[in-house]
């Protein structure tokens, strides 16, 4: 039997996925620097680094949609050298974005790029270079840490620090507010508790939750 009032045509996880950047919970100085970003956009390279579940990936798909952006999304398995040129030569070869679409920037996503291969670090290297810049197009690389990314490479991206601490209040707010908008039981669990043992990562703790809520 289902649970009254429950329905899951998506994991918490993406049903409840901030889709503006005022909506993230904690990550203050994340949110201000880029809301003002947002308020002036311009070609630029980001470097998005925390760790896991902290909403690095989320935060920049909330930009690219807040600046009309084409999303070109690279992940750490698909980020070779070849994939890389694919997507920056497009970015090249259209830079009138208003001639084929309603975006007005190029949004490149590379996830896990500390992960990426040296080859293909070098490829970035020569792309944001000034002057082999794509126009029109706004670059972020998410990244757990910066060990494996050369100097050169982080030379040439603005660093926006992700921190896990600080979010658990935040992140008990979340799962509560959640928890009533998807069960009508009266026995709540432990929201806090919830928090610390994902040490904060909110990825972890909404699947945390929807376990408990199917349990309700």
């Amino acid at each position: 039997m289902s649970q009254p009032g429950f329905n899951f045509p998506q994991p918490l996880s993406e049903r409840y996925a901030p889709q503006a950047v005022a909506d993230f919970v904690g990550l203050d100085k994340p949110r201000k620097i880029m809301a003002k970003f947002i308020e002036a956009p311009y070609q630029s390279a980001w470097r998005f680094v925390g760790p896991s579940g902290t909403g690095k990936t989320t935060m920049a798909l909330a930009i690219c949609k807040a600046i009309a952006g084409e999303l070109h999304h690279i992940t750490s398995q698909s980020c070779t050298v070849d994939e890389v040129r694919r997507v920056t030569d497009i970015c090249h070869h259209y830079p009138r974005l208003e001639d084929w679409t309603s975006a007005k920037f190029h949004v490149v996503l590379v996830d896990e790029a500390d992960q990426m291969s040296n080859a293909a670090q070098l490829a970035f290297l020569s792309i944001l270079d000034g002057t082999a810049f794509p126009p029109n197009t706004v670059f972020f690389f998410t990244c757990n840490a910066v060990d494996r990314l050369e100097d050169r490479f982080l030379s040439r991206t603005r660093p926006v620090e992700f921190s896990s601490y600080g979010m658990a209040e935040g992140i008990s707010g979340l799962l509560a507010r959640i928890w009533d908008a998807e069960t009508k039981s009266t026995e709540p669990p432990n929201f806090a508790r919830i928090a610390k043992e994902s040490n904060n990562n909110v990825r972890d703790a909404l699947m945390t939750l929807e376990v408990q809520i199917m349990g309700a």
